[in-house]
């Protein structure tokens, strides 16, 4: 316990010297953050309620925080909101039809016999609990993309009041080419980090490269993987296109506007 007190000490020094109040703030987001996961997981222990409408809720909780508690309520964030709202939409469609078609819910065969005393009678469809599990999963990398593209868009038009929607959208769609191949790997090695105990214990019971490939576990993370980066891929365009069409509508031929 001690050790956990002490990094999280460091880790809110360091954001404080680097980011000062906003670091700061940056910091409480992350206990806020956990708050509302934690409440959210309470609720679906009652078997009434829906994981995946729990889990929306729990998106548009987890998003505001981010957003507008980190930066602030303006139009910046408001379409970096709007954005990410739109792409888990999207994404929790393509999610359900795909959790259910590869069968990952549930526990694995690894996991059996931890288990096997415990009665799995509990009333909840395991359906939406994957699909509840990969939407929290990939929300922060796709918060974090939506961020990453309505703040330098508003710093191009900016330094170019004259900049054509077409070409301020042009300009998002660059920014979004470079964060997608380092979003997309950092899902990766998150996956490898988190499970490389896992995939050293697949070698030690002398799994194949077949085995592997098709165990639950495996599946189910490399699904939350494709599904991270498909939700990235959509939002860098959806960011892009609100952010051209609502900065050459509303806010071009304003001298006087702010943007912060």
């Amino acid at each position: 316990m001690n050790t956990i007190v002490v990094l999280a000490a460091i880790l809110l020094i360091l954001m404080i010297l680097v980011g000062g109040a906003k670091g700061a703030k940056s910091f409480i987001a992350l206990f806020l953050n956990f708050i509302v996961i934690l409440f959210t997981v309470i609720l679906m222990l009652n078997s009434h309620n829906n994981p995946v409408v729990l889990t929306l809720i729990a998106c548009i909780g987890v998003s505001a925080i981010n957003l507008f508690y980190i930066n602030g309520i303006n139009s910046k964030t408001v379409i970096a909101f709007v954005s990410t709202l739109i792409t888990i939409s999207i994404l929790l469609l393509l999610i359900y039809l795909f959790a259910k078609k590869a069968m990952i819910q549930g526990f694995s065969e690894e996991e059996e016999e931890g288990i096997s005393i415990f009665s799995l009678h509990i009333g909840i469809d395991f359906v939406k609990v994957a699909v509840s599990l990969i939407i929290i999963s990939t929300l922060g990398a796709i918060t974090d993309v939506a961020i990453a593209i309505s703040s330098p868009i508003r710093e191009v038009f900016h330094h170019h009041p004259k900049i054509s929607r077409q070409e301020l959208f042009g300009s998002g769609m660059v920014i979004g080419r470079d964060i997608l191949g380092s979003d997309t790997n950092t899902l990766f090695f998150a996956f490898i980090g988190g499970y490389m105990a896992l995939l050293l214990w697949f070698r030690d019971l002398s799994y194949s490269f077949g085995e592997i490939i098709n165990s639950k576990v495996f599946g189910a993370e490399m699904l939350t993987i494709f599904c991270g980066g498909i939700g990235i891929a959509l939002i860098i365009p959806i960011a892009a296109g609100l952010n051209a069409w609502y900065i050459t509508k509303y806010v071009q031929g304003e001298e006087t506007k702010q943007f912060e």
